[in-house]
């Protein structure tokens, strides 16, 4: 896949390079701040980009911010945010309505290459990746949205945050796939989400957690 990238630290950066270019992958260019990623962005529409939340001048939010016009101007593109930090405001805004190939990792819960290579690949191809912490971060203030649901739905709520299928949910819980699919509807019912509008109920279930 062709990606770019945009992280403050050289060592992580070249580490990123590196690791993927030895996977086969194209890091079309590497970036030390958002803005020469986006001023290249136009031009290279690369598949996935992955960059830092905290970046060059202000160290605050320059990366989140910087997702979130990458996901308004070019939707096509996959990306990866990976960073020690989670940004509440700006991350719900880029999950969004229709949150698809978007994943947040934490960079000190990432154990191992397999599970960065995986994260990417599935990024790539529409899926939405979600670190645990991170869900657990932006749904902190929403423990009153909570009291519809069992015990045993916000579990399954939450690893489908994680982007997690219903036999990924199923292999977790060690259930089976088709209590799983039993609880998903319960949450969209209890949620009151129907199938319609093209929207996913297993993104909107999240969302409606996020917004509440």
């Amino acid at each position: 896949m062709r990606v770019m990238l945009a992280e403050d630290s050289a060592l992580l950066r070249e580490g990123i390079r590196s690791l993927l270019t030895d996977e086969g992958h194209d890091v079309v260019a590497a970036y030390g701040s958002a803005d020469g990623l986006m001023a290249r962005l136009a031009a290279e529409r690369p598949d996935v980009v992955v960059l830092d939340v905290r970046m060059p001048p202000t160290h605050t939010d320059e990366g989140v911010r910087a997702a979130v016009q990458i996901r308004d101007r070019w939707p096509e593109v996959g990306i990866l945010v990976l960073s020690q930090y989670v940004e509440r405001e700006f991350t719900q805004v880029l999950l969004g309505d229709d949150a698809r190939a978007v994943g947040y990792l934490l960079k000190d819960r990432v154990m191992g290459v397999d599970d960065f290579l995986d994260a990417l690949e599935r990024v790539r191809v529409g899926g939405l990746v979600l670190d645990p912490d991170v869900v657990r971060q932006l749904f902190r203030d929403t423990s009153h949205a909570l009291g519809v649901l069992t015990e045993r739905e916000r579990e399954v709520l939450s690893l489908m945050a994680e982007g997690r299928t219903n036999a990924g949910i199923a292999a977790a819980l060690f259930v089976s796939t088709s209590a799983v699919e039993k609880h998903s509807n319960a949450i969209f019912d209890k949620l009151g989400l129907v199938a319609e509008g093209g929207y996913s109920r297993r993104v909107l279930a999240v969302l409606r957690w996020l917004e509440s």
